[in-house]
């Protein structure tokens, strides 16, 4: 059997595979980021304030949630338990990620792990199930992960300096919030390909509905649990199989 090209990546080639790979999932994620910065403005976080967030916490969900708190005058403790809560779902990424990067130095752990999005985990985790052992794919996930912070940082930024000019009845007029609902459609499709997959996924979708009236998104955890417990049952052994996991993960996503 012949090797495989991308066994032959180049660090390069890989980031920039990465970068290509993730285009589809930042245009669904522009309205999010736009949206985000109006949002913010509209809660009165400064655009100062509102671009740290967007800099230094880097998760859409959490961002909008922490927003609408500090305009109701929530306490930080307050802020903080529940963006932690919703951002619960990345331990599920991270135990799925983990034996593909276990074996990297601190310097990439740290800004990778940070730079871990919902779009870069489905794009990165369907380039480490590919057949071939390139050394090079943890570049992959950096060509993801740059592409999709920068685009975040930007459109927060248009968000912040339109929503003086656009009326909010406008935006809200245009239903882009459902650009990032198709996407996360779309990104889930092909990763069920077993039978534990997908009941995992069909159980995790029931699930949250049933748990969606449930407050500071705790149904999106409940869903999850529920799916993979699901996914171990079926696949008959106590430790998640790998494909239940994944798919999951991005049902998990999908219902934010």
């Amino acid at each position: 059997m012949p090797e495989s090209p991308l066994l032959h990546r180049t660090p390069r080639a890989e980031f920039w595979a990465g970068f290509r790979a993730t285009i589809p999932l930042v245009i669904g994620a522009i309205p999010f980021g736009f949206i985000f910065g109006a949002t913010a403005a509209l809660n009165k976080v400064s655009p100062t304030a509102a671009m740290a967030m967007s800099l230094f916490v880097f998760a859409g969900s959490s961002q909008f949630i922490a927003a609408q708190l500090v305009n109701g005058g929530a306490t930080v403790f307050v802020i903080i338990l529940t963006t932690f809560i919703v951002n619960v779902r990345h331990a599920l990424y991270s135990a799925t990620l983990a034996k593909h990067v276990k074996h990297l130095p601190q310097r990439w752990l740290l800004p990778l792990g940070f730079w871990l999005t919902d779009e870069t985990f489905v794009t990165v985790i369907t380039r480490y199930n590919e057949p071939d052992d390139s050394p090079n794919k943890h570049w992959y996930y950096l060509g993801s992960a740059v592409f999709m912070y920068t685009n975040w940082q930007v459109w927060t930024a248009v968000g912040l300096l339109t929503v003086g000019a656009v009326p909010t009845e406008t935006i809200a007029r245009l239903g882009l919030e459902f650009a990032l609902v198709a996407t996360f459609i779309g990104m889930l499709i092909p990763l069920i390909k077993s039978r534990p997959a997908f009941l995992a996924t069909v159980s995790a979708g029931l699930a949250a509905l049933a748990f969606n009236s449930l407050p500071n998104r705790l149904g999106l955890i409940a869903a999850a649990l529920v799916g993979v417990a699901v996914g171990m049952i079926a696949e008959g052994q106590r430790a998640p199989m790998k494909g239940a996991m994944e798919a999951v993960a991005v049902e998990a996503v999908s219902h934010e």
